[in-house]
């Protein structure tokens, strides 16, 4: 991305221009390769002004990344607002909107970013995880407490579920991504519905479920059988008469 360096002079950025700016040079090159003189050359503004305001590189990309979580992360209250009657259609819109967005550019770019410093910084990865999902598995947990879960549930338990939901329908397809790997929409959408499926209703059926099958066909079966022969019969008996 081609800037034209800010001239001396203009008015002084606000910290989130400062920010913005300094993130758009951290993803594209790296916190290694990216130096305070970059930002500073692309902001227009003088290292003394940078550093009085955060101190050293590391607390400005921390600031800058918390800075990007917000604003990309989706609001608890969009996620409250699709809630229906119907507990699955309720997961699975959940789950496409949380899909849609870690797969949409900027949510790639932040995963790619927070992955490449894990090593370095794993105390910045680990906050921007939490920074990132918190929210979103406490809203999950506290759906789960009323809308699944058996009012003795544990009180972990709820929290547990939240993050299997999180890793098992986001967590998959985020991570394939992230190592450059293209799903198509049909696969994501076929993936989200089974996981939720997988989520609420396990892989296995009930014990017995197959026989229970079997038997309710065979019953429908033999209704309908009664039912011919009873048209049957009053069909003859009309023609008695």
């Amino acid at each position: 991305m081609d800037r034209v360096p800010r001239r001396p002079g203009r008015p002084t950025l606000s910290d989130e221009q400062l920010l913005d700016i300094a993130l758009d040079l951290f993803l594209e090159n790296g916190f290694e390769r990216t130096s305070i003189d970059a930002i500073t050359a692309a902001a227009g503004m003088a290292k003394r002004t940078v550093y009085a305001r955060y101190g050293d590189k590391e607390t400005l990309f921390k600031a800058a990344l918390a800075r990007a979580i917000e604003d990309w992360m989706v609001p608890v209250e969009r996620l409250r607002g699709v809630e229906t009657e119907n507990l699955e259609k309720t997961l699975l819109t959940i789950a496409q909107m949380l899909l849609t967005n870690i797969l949409e550019p900027a949510g790639m770019r932040l995963l790619r970013l927070s992955n490449a410093v894990s090593v370095s910084m794993p105390e910045i990865a680990a906050a921007n995880t939490r920074m990132g999902t918190e929210p979103t598995l406490a809203y999950l947990a506290d759906l789960f407490r009323r809308r699944l879960l058996p009012e003795d549930a544990p009180a972990p338990e709820a929290d547990e579920a939240a993050l299997a939901f999180l890793h098992l329908v986001v967590g998959g397809p985020a991570s394939t991504a992230a190592w450059g790997v293209v799903m198509e929409e049909e696969a994501i959408e076929r993936h989200t519905r089974y996981c939720v499926r997988l989520f609420l209703h396990g892989a296995l059926p009930a014990p017995g479920g197959g026989a229970i099958e079997r038997e309710n066909r065979r019953l429908k079966a033999l209704a309908e059988e009664a039912a011919d022969l009873l048209t049957l019969t009053r069909d003859k008996l009309r023609e008695a008469k």
